[in-house]
């Protein structure tokens, strides 16, 4: 059986995707995306014999060997150093690590990267490599991200830029930052899918055993996660009570009683240990909880609504809007479809 995405249109000409490794890269930031790239060209070209590679992918590195050792202990021999680039950049990402946190790169290599990026068509930097980035002024007066724990001190090397902790991944203009390591690999699907569809795209993350898309709207991690990092055993085992519990009114007075505390004192503690409210927390184990049904089942706007604890569909919505700024229908049709099986044609 041939694949969904071949024979659609004129062959298209090979785009080079460029990665930029500094010495002390985080390997997953370099080879999780590069994969995605490579295997979309792989499994384009299977199913469109003779048409040109869809990409080429490089490792130029931003030292004055080719030779440069991982996080990991792993050697990597780039492709040629930052000296000997020559010749079109499509997209070009920079991978994070140890030098460019530390902020160890050369002054000649930013201002490479500044002068080069002017000819490329995308930009962009998967986990910490937003710092690079931020150096050479290719964040200023944008919006962006990066891995969550290092949002503060992007927040201080790139001051004219607006730094959101939330997103997997946000792109501004032809900029493009993504979250913490393995969100490289659902930026470079989301750029596989904008530049070749959802078809291919969807091959390629199911290839992978990937989700398509996580919405780029998505916190980097979610409520139940972060409940977890508490060293109170009542409150990472509350957790587990609320998930079950999402229909119910989940007031503090009915919180705190599970955990046999007084409202007011488990509403300070869960504050100052949670650093959000109560309230807020249940609201956002709720909108995870509604998202996951919205893309997993076939239940109505009513009944997820009322099964999440928002009451009713109004209700639902307007959270949505406040905190992923997209409507639940508009959420399902967005999202959904990518966990279906395709139609054959």
């Amino acid at each position: 059986m041939s694949e969904l995405w071949m024979n659609q249109g004129p062959p298209h000409a090979t785009r080079r995707i460029v990665f930029l490794a500094a010495p002390g890269v985080e390997i997953l930031d370099l080879v999780g995306p590069l994969q995605v790239f490579a295997r979309a060209s792989e499994m384009y070209g299977r199913a469109n014999t003779g048409s040109p590679a869809i990409y080429s992918v490089e490792v130029v590195t931003i030292s004055p060997r080719r030779s440069l050792i991982a996080n990991c202990g792993l050697r990597i021999t780039a492709d040629r150093t930052f000296r000997e680039e020559r010749g079109r950049i499509d997209t070009l990402l920079v991978a994070g690590g140890e030098a460019i946190e530390k902020n160890e790169i050369s002054p000649e290599a930013v201002r490479w990267l500044k002068r080069i990026s002017r000819r490329i068509r995308r930009v962009g930097s998967v986990c910490t490599g937003a710092m690079l980035l931020a150096r050479a002024g290719l964040l200023d007066g944008r919006r962006a991200t990066t891995h969550w724990n290092w949002c503060q001190t992007l927040i201080k090397r790139a001051p004219r830029a607006e730094i959101d902790p939330d997103p997997i991944f946000v792109r501004d203009g032809n900029v493009y930052t993504s979250a913490g390591v393995t969100a490289g690999m659902d930026l470079a699907l989301a750029l596989v899918e904008e530049d070749h569809g959802s078809r291919l795209a969807l091959q390629v993350a199911r290839n992978l055993v990937l989700y398509l898309r996580r919405p780029g709207g998505q916190s980097q991690f979610s409520a139940a996660l972060s409940l977890q990092l508490t060293d109170r055993k009542p409150l990472r085992e509350l957790e587990g009570w609320v998930l079950d519990n999402l229909h119910k009114p989940l007031t503090v007075s009915l919180l705190a009683q599970r955990v046999a505390m007084s409202p007011r004192n488990f509403a300070r503690v869960f504050t100052k240990e949670m650093k959000t409210t109560p309230a807020k927390f249940v609201e956002r184990l709720r909108v995870e909880a509604a998202r996951r049904r919205l893309e997993e089942s076939q239940n109505s706007m009513e009944t997820i609504a009322d099964e999440c604890g928002f009451g009713n569909v109004n209700s639902m919505r307007n959270v949505f809007q406040r905190t992923l700024k997209i409507a639940p229908g508009q959420y399902r049709r967005h999202f959904r479809h990518v966990k279906q099986s395709p139609q054959k044609r």
